[in-house]
């Protein structure tokens, strides 16, 4: 039996656009993730592979040469991958099944105790949700549209809407932990910085501006 065998672990990460990769946006949230889930749990993280791939469709995997090195290495090792969040692994169903018929377990940071033969239900929920979403979206759109109302700045302010909460989304496992542990809003907003970490606007943290974050996650500074 392979000593590292149930001690070491493989972390994987995936930011969907080229320009998130070379500024580091996103990655930082994941590492953070992921090294505390690891410290949590006595895992030895045995190597770490970063992907920049959009990880669209159900041939992804055939463009994204750093997963399969992860689940390369995750099998030589004899040990399961860990990734911070479901959608960096990737937000296709199909393509999550084929990754169970590998045979490695995945572990996710954000759901500690999600089993591997469920991540394809959660999946599936998830894109019900984003599908949801967007007919409600469409449907809210068409009807102020009927009653005469101008869409142009209500769009404006949707959009802004919608990328500060996915910027929030993808923040949440750096803060939220922080926030929970006690940590003032002045202190997480300086690690923040200190991480090159920006605001969905693209500028640095104040605490006002870490205090709107959380009531975004509807996490409390204790």
């Amino acid at each position: 039996m392979n000593p590292m065998t149930n001690t070491c672990i493989v972390g994987y990460l995936r930011v969907s656009k080229e320009r998130q990769g070379r500024s580091g946006l996103g990655i930082e949230a994941q590492q953070a993730s992921i090294a505390a889930f690891v410290a949590a749990n006595n895992y030895q993280l045995a190597a770490s592979f970063i992907e920049v791939e959009t990880g669209k469709g159900f041939d992804a995997l055939d463009r994204r040469p750093k997963l399969r090195a992860a689940l390369e290495r995750a099998k030589a090792l004899n040990c399961p991958i860990i990734i911070a969040k479901l959608d960096r692994l990737s937000r296709n169903v199909a393509f999550i099944s084929s990754l169970m018929e590998s045979r490695v377990r995945f572990l996710i940071a954000a759901m500690p105790n999600a089993p591997t033969v469920m991540l394809h239900v959660y999946a599936a929920f998830a894109e019900e949700e984003r599908r949801m979403i967007a007919q409600r979206t469409k449907e809210a759109l068409a009807a102020a549209k009927a009653r005469g109302t101008r869409l142009g700045s209500p769009t404006i302010g949707a959009r802004s809407r919608a990328r500060a909460d996915a910027n929030a989304e993808r923040l949440r496992a750096f803060v939220q932990p922080l926030a929970i542990a006690g940590i003032s809003a002045s202190e997480i907003a300086r690690r923040l910085n200190a991480s090159k970490i920006t605001t969905a606007n693209g500028k640095g943290w104040h605490p006002v501006t870490v205090v709107r974050l959380l009531r975004r996650l509807e996490t409390v500074i204790q």
